[in-house]
């Protein structure tokens, strides 16, 4: 009966988010649920509950999670200062005479929001407010149009600063010392977040570049899908677009550049351009007559919101990790990855298997702190890189947006899109681009490269 409590305890917590529970909540109660069957039976031992201070107080003083309600600040402060209304009226401008120019345009500036605010609820439902009504005005067909405007919503988990690579960057980080030390190692160099920033961002390009061929594609092969824009609606001047494309794109190029390109120069911490992307957000917000205490208060409640919810989850996948770990949880994931056919190829392949099922029914926040922690380890001592690993899981993760029935992107621009739009339409739609998302998976597991190519190149090997 022992053996089997890791397994359901897996089952029951599937169970209880499944019927709506508050999902910390899920994580927590189970593992203290199953810790006190354990305790009853006697088939768990109670020391593992004694590391739980040390895990919340590890939580509390960890500074690279201070850098998530930074961003988080950052990205829903440039969500209120309708930069996005602009970068979209102007590149629509910019590629309106090409067939499938709108969808475009939707891609890059969902790119450039991703690299802003990062933030994947709030580009999806501004970008489906913005530009979905004028899309489907055009006669750009409705399930491409949702699943353009989903798709570009879904690269700010891949285009850092993300919150997700943060998130994933300290759990990587410590998966690795655990692996390390299991092997009798020692690693006074570890796994950083700016590590993570600089592997994901050659793959998030990428991703970008495959979702504009796609349209392309789309445009060539089917052009009624994708009607370019009237002429009557691009009448300006090159001269007027030119100083139009200048003044809308400098400011955000400006604070992407200052947040990444202090990280990657080694100027500053994760945490410290998190500081200084917020600041630049005001500051934006600002230069767009955007900014009042009470838009201030409003986006540092919802900053508090976002927060509190994230290291709710934290906690309770903490806890439950724990005692997944005093039923042999992870001994038994080890023996079974490990006797695999195909070694760390076959183990990898199930793992990334297991959790593009998982996204189907999970948030990327409860598969980061819940599974990722338990197989990262095993992964890392079989010898994978641990940058290229976390840029792996990060663009599985990805695909948790647009895969139904539980895709949360579809969910926000399903509360935003007109009626006459069917959930039927915005599922059918997602499917390339969710095809596209593993395609972007496959080739970055046949050229590690390009995930650890700029990493090496600017931390060195």
């Amino acid at each position: 009966m022992a053996e089997l409590m890791p397994l359901l305890m897996f089952l029951c917590v599937g169970l209880v988010l499944l019927s709506g529970y508050p999902v910390a909540f899920s994580l927590g109660g189970t593992a203290l649920a199953f810790a006190l069957l354990g305790h009853l039976t006697g088939s768990f031992d109670d020391a593992f509950l004694n590391a739980v201070p040390n895990r919340l107080y590890g939580i509390m003083t960890n500074g690279t999670l201070i850098a998530v309600p930074l961003f988080v600040f950052m990205g829903v402060m440039l969500e209120r200062s309708r930069v996005a209304d602009q970068l979209l009226d102007t590149m629509s401008l910019l590629f309106g005479s090409l067939r499938g120019g709108l969808g475009i345009s939707v891609i890059l500036v969902g790119m450039l929001l991703a690299a802003s605010t990062g933030i994947v609820g709030a580009t999806v439902v501004t970008m489906g407010l913005l530009s979905l009504p004028t899309m489907l005005r055009r006669g750009y067909d409705p399930g491409l149009a949702g699943g353009a405007i989903c798709a570009s919503g879904t690269l700010g988990q891949i285009i850092p600063p993300s919150i997700i690579l943060v998130l994933l960057g300290d759990v990587i980080a410590s998966a690795y010392q655990e692996a390390q030390l299991d092997m009798g190692l020692f690693a006074p160099e570890t796994v950083s977040v700016g590590d993570l920033f600089a592997g994901a961002l050659i793959p998030g390009l990428l991703l970008v570049g495959l979702y504009i061929l796609y349209l392309l594609g789309v445009a060539w092969l089917q052009p009624e899908k994708v009607p370019a824009m009237p002429r009557a609606e691009r009448q300006i001047s090159n001269r007027e677009l030119a100083g139009r494309v200048i003044k809308v794109l400098i400011p955000p190029l400006l604070l992407i550049i200052a947040v990444l390109g202090s990280i990657m120069a080694g100027a500053a911490t994760p945490t410290e351009a998190a500081s200084v992307g917020a600041i630049g957000a005001m500051l934006l917000a600002l230069l767009q007559r955007q900014f009042n205490p009470g838009k201030l208060r409003e986006v540092m409640r919802t900053t508090t919101q976002v927060t509190s919810m994230v290291f709710l989850i934290f906690i309770g996948a903490s806890l439950f990790s724990l005692v997944f770990r005093g039923f042999g949880g992870d001994e038994a994931v080890r023996d079974i990855l490990t006797s695999l056919p195909g070694g760390v190829l076959g183990a990898m392949l199930v793992v990334m298997l297991v959790m593009f099922l998982l996204g189907f029914i999970l948030d990327f926040i409860e598969i980061t702190f819940v599974v990722v922690p338990i197989v990262a380890p095993i992964l890392l001592m079989m010898g994978l890189d641990p940058v290229w690993l976390g840029v792996m899981i990060a663009i599985n993760l990805q695909t948790s947006f647009l895969t139904p029935p539980f895709g949360f992107a579809l969910f926000y621009l399903r509360g935003v899109a007109p009626e006459g739009m069917s959930t039927g339409q915005l599922y059918r739609g997602v499917m390339p681009f969710i095809a596209i998302q593993l395609f972007a998976l496959a080739l970055l597991a046949l050229w590690p490269g390009l995930a650890t190519w700029l990493p090496g190149v600017i931390y060195g090997p």
